[in-house]
């Protein structure tokens, strides 16, 4: 980190990263990426129809069999939906390639949900196989109805109400209606085994000879006032598992609330403070560009997400509202980072004579930013391949593994190739935060500089438990190791370098998610936004029209020695 009122030089020392660059580099492909490209590994990607084409096989589907005409095509909503727990169970229990070899052309977990809506109010939603076009199962959304509401109820509230739903109908009246799709999937209903008895709502088939660990296969039927509702054949979820995932759920909630949002709160108070009490060694004409960078990078990602909004049952109200809903939030956060630039540039200057965050005006910017550029491409290939080892050592000691999240998928994204800009935000914003800033507050406090970035680093990490990764514990511990690099980064070289390395390490990730969507679009948005930090730096340096200027004296002149 270069001293305050000195000329900027950066010693990125490259030709001593470049080995372990090259061996994170080559840990990251073996480990994270290939698997991805292997048919046969459960990372696979597969290949994956278009949303118009579901679109069409839904279509006729609910033509042919459903009698069902959208009042509209052009009001046609298809997302992406996944059964999570299913996925995370057989994820958990090493069992993903015996089910994909077995059961999932015909039983995804993950679908294209096709929903309908026609001039009456009702709304139709066809599921449909995200790789072979086949229907997987359907579910209508009866206008005024409650049945939603009523799912939500438990126990014996809810068993009444459905009754009332459903419209006295008796079990043989619901097996009636169930039989011709039964046959259409190609079942004899001697060889299914009926679970459901009378007087208990909705009704359960399980086909005995299906069956996966702890999981079989279920048919399962809904009905409302007297007509069949939904139709969904799909695997169980142990109850062991669910009650896991729900415990695990709640523990991580807990950790974000109070171990990251609480202490970042207090640092952005902190912030607000050092950034008044250091205002003669800093600018708050400063930030105000990166601060507004990051709210419209939040709106616009909020903005992306409208298809979850829609998926969800919100009306345009609803969206509106969660729309400002986030500006507000936005808003929130652009301030922490605001005045966390600030007030830490000014703490680090005050206190240590430091410069951690140069100004465009200084002599020399434009090589310190495409230093700071090489670095982090560096440094980032470094992170990788340590991530990629963190991952093999946690799934042999924790048993650690993830699920899907339709909520955060590009597949549910009005533009998926807006979606990397998000490694824009964090690095930026958590940097500026946790690095810059935290770092040199907490040491205020605890006076070693490994234990403030520690402390930091786990702060941050825990901002990312409700990630669906289980024990929720992995991924604080994954990070604090990142984060602890980062604040190595950032200690040596500063805060541009340590921003670059983690812009490049999240564009990287967030690139080959685009790159494995597999079409020619995604494929070369995802290698733009991977090499975009080198454009940015080099265009800094290129355009940066003060190169020559005098140094910028950074310490008030009354206190110059």
């Amino acid at each position: 980190m270069n001293r305050a009122r000195e000329p900027l030089k950066l010693k990125p020392n490259l030709k001593q990263l470049i080995a372990p660059a090259a061996v994170g580099l080559i840990l990251f492909l073996l480990f994270q990426v290939f698997p991805s490209t292997n048919p046969d590994s459960e990372m696979a990607s597969p290949n994956i129809i278009s949303k118009e084409q579901a679109r069409q096989a839904a279509s006729s589907f609910a033509q042919e069999h459903l009698q069902f005409t959208a009042a509209k095509t052009d009001d046609t909503l298809v997302t992406y939906q996944s059964k999570s727990e299913l996925y995370g169970y057989l994820a958990k229990e090493k069992k993903l390639s015996e089910y994909n070899k077995t059961y999932e052309a015909k039983y995804p977990y993950d679908v294209y949900r096709v929903r309908f809506s026609d001039p009456g109010g009702d709304a139709l939603n066809v599921d449909v196989h995200m790789q072979n076009s086949g229907i997987v199962g359907f579910s209508y959304d009866f206008a005024r109805s409650s049945y939603d509401r009523i799912e939500l109820n438990k126990g014996k509230v809810q068993k009444q109400m459905l009754l009332v739903v459903e419209d006295g109908m008796t079990l043989a009246d619901k097996q009636q209606l169930a039989e011709p799709w039964l046959k259409r999937a190609g079942y004899d209903l001697s060889s299914l085994e009926l679970v459901t008895r009378e007087g208990e709502p909705r009704l359960r088939y399980v086909d005995p000879e299906s069956k996966i660990g702890d999981s079989r296969l279920e048919h399962r039927f809904t009905f409302e006032h007297g007509k069949l509702r939904s139709y969904e054949p799909s695997f169980s979820v142990p109850a062991a598992h669910s009650a896991y995932v729900n415990k695990q759920t709640q523990d991580a909630t807990l950790l974000t609330l109070v171990g990251y949002g609480l202490f970042t709160l207090i640092l952005g108070i902190l912030a607000i403070v050092y950034s008044v009490k250091t205002r003669a060694y800093t600018s708050f004409k400063r930030g105000l560009f990166l601060s507004v960078l990051l709210f419209i990078i939040q709106m616009l990602n909020t903005y992306n997400l409208i298809p979850v909004f829609k998926s969800e049952g919100m009306s345009q109200t609803g969206i509106l509202g969660m729309m400002i809903f986030y500006a507000v939030y936005s808003l929130i956060f652009s301030a922490l980072l605001y005045f966390s630039l600030v007030g830490g540039n000014g703490l680090w200057q005050k206190e240590d004579g430091l410069n951690p965050w140069p100004r465009a005006k200084e002599p020399g910017y434009g090589h310190y930013v495409l230093d700071s550029m090489k670095l982090g491409y560096m440094w980032a290939f470094i992170l990788l391949g340590v991530q990629s080892i963190i991952f093999i050592v946690l799934g042999l000691t924790l048993n650690t593994w993830s699920t899907t999240d339709a909520t955060q998928s590009p597949y549910n994204m009005l533009y998926p190739w807006l979606f990397p800009l998000m490694a824009w935000l964090a690095g930026i914003s958590e940097e500026a935060v946790y690095r810059l800033f935290g770092i040199k507050m907490v040491k205020k406090i605890v006076r070693n500089t490994f234990v403030a970035s520690l402390i930091t680093s786990l702060i941050w990490a825990l901002g990312h438990t409700l990630y669906p990764i289980y024990p929720v514990i992995s991924r604080p511990i994954e990070l604090v190791i990142i984060g602890l690099l980062f604040s190595y980064i950032f200690l040596k070289y500063g805060y541009l370098a340590a921003m670059f390395s983690h812009v490049i390490f999240n564009s990287i990730l967030m690139g080959i998610s685009l790159v494995l969507l597999k079409d020619t679009t995604n494929l070369l948005i995802g290698a733009f936004y991977m090499v975009l930090p080198a454009l940015v730096a080099y265009a800094i340096y290129r355009f940066n029209p003060t190169k020559k200027e005098k140094p910028y004296v950074t310490t008030p002149p009354h206190e110059v020695p």
